[in-house]
């Protein structure tokens, strides 16, 4: 399904300074971050936590929108969790994540967004895995912010991906877009969220 005109970045706030955060943002004209982050909150750099954001990013014109229940990692959903790690893909089939990327394609057909979670690395973070992977689907363009201000578009990092979990880029066997499927979730069983079972529950399952 094509999205006439919406284009979407990424960032990872990682350990930079709030003010080079912001001058990344400016960089490329962000008018709106999309905090996807399920638990929007950082002990070592608390200029990041939820209302820190919503007081300072307005301060630089820039909005600010915590979707971090909808487009979030981890989900509190038992369906979205298999063999004890988040299923990207549950996630981005419930009607919560749905809600939210609508949200976010039909803001950026007039704004510029910004996803922001806490990863430096997009090929270490769901934000590119789920998030992005489910925007390019639907024909938005999505570009990733680098530490030191360059964009890479979605489709290079692609290529990044599968030489990072090595599937080829074709073979005799499977499409182009098996093989690319493939490199999506060996990434995912990498990063995904582990579960840890709950003591009551692990009881249980004992009994």
């Amino acid at each position: 399904m094509e999205t006439p005109n919406a284009t979407v970045l990424t960032l990872g706030h990682s350990s930079h300074p709030l003010e080079h955060f912001v001058a990344l943002l400016q960089r490329h004209d962000a008018e709106l971050v999309a905090d996807v982050r399920s638990i929007p909150y950082s002990r070592r750099h608390p200029a990041y936590n939820r209302e820190s954001l919503e007081r300072s990013l307005p301060e630089q014109r820039i909005g600010y929108r915590f979707l971090g229940r909808e487009l979030g990692a981890k989900s509190p959903d038992p369906a979205c969790i298999v063999d004890g790690r988040v299923d990207y893909r549950r996630i981005a089939a419930s009607s919560a994540f749905q809600a939210g990327l609508a949200a976010v394609i039909t803001t950026a057909r007039t704004l510029r967004v910004v996803l922001l979670c806490a990863e430096q690395e997009p090929l270490a973070c769901h934000r590119t895995l789920l998030v992005a992977r489910e925007l390019v689907a639907r024909g938005v363009a999505v570009a990733h912010i680098h530490a030191d201000g360059h964009l890479e578009p979605h489709a290079e990092l692609l290529g990044r991906l599968r030489r990072l979990v090595g599937v080829p880029e074709q073979d005799l066997v499977r499409s182009e877009e098996e093989l690319l499927a493939e490199a999506y979730a060996r990434q995912e069983r990498r990063i995904a969220v582990v579960v840890e079972p709950r003591a009551g529950a692990a009881r249980g399952a004992a009994r």
